[in-house]
């Protein structure tokens, strides 16, 4: 079994993709609201693209015998002042998560 330090670690990766998951959710909302569906389209795919990468780190995991351990999300920046402004938000998000 891993070191609970690694643990520990693994469930923080795997709430950072659960956040961005979260965040590309409430983007496509933003999109959906203001009349722009292939922009919401995009955000809704990168979305289900997090939580994937979120599962991958449950499986891994509970395979080393550890538990997971799901934590806080804050509630995501939900307005942006032009399409160029979600992009650079999820620019930022993602360099956050890597």
């Amino acid at each position: 079994m891993a070191s609970k330090r690694l643990f520990d670690a693994l469930n923080q990766q795997l709430n950072q993709e659960l956040s961005a998951a979260y965040l590309y959710l409430s983007m496509a909302a933003h999109f959906d609201a203001t009349n722009q569906p292939g922009f919401a389209t995009w955000m809704r795919a990168q979305s289900s693209e997090e939580n994937q990468h979120a599962m991958k780190f449950w499986e891994h995991i509970y395979r080393r015998g550890g538990k997971v351990e799901l934590l806080a999300i804050e509630k995501p920046h939900a307005d942006f002042s032009s399409p160029l402004d979600a992009f650079e938000a999820a620019l930022a998000a993602e360099k956050h998560n890597t």
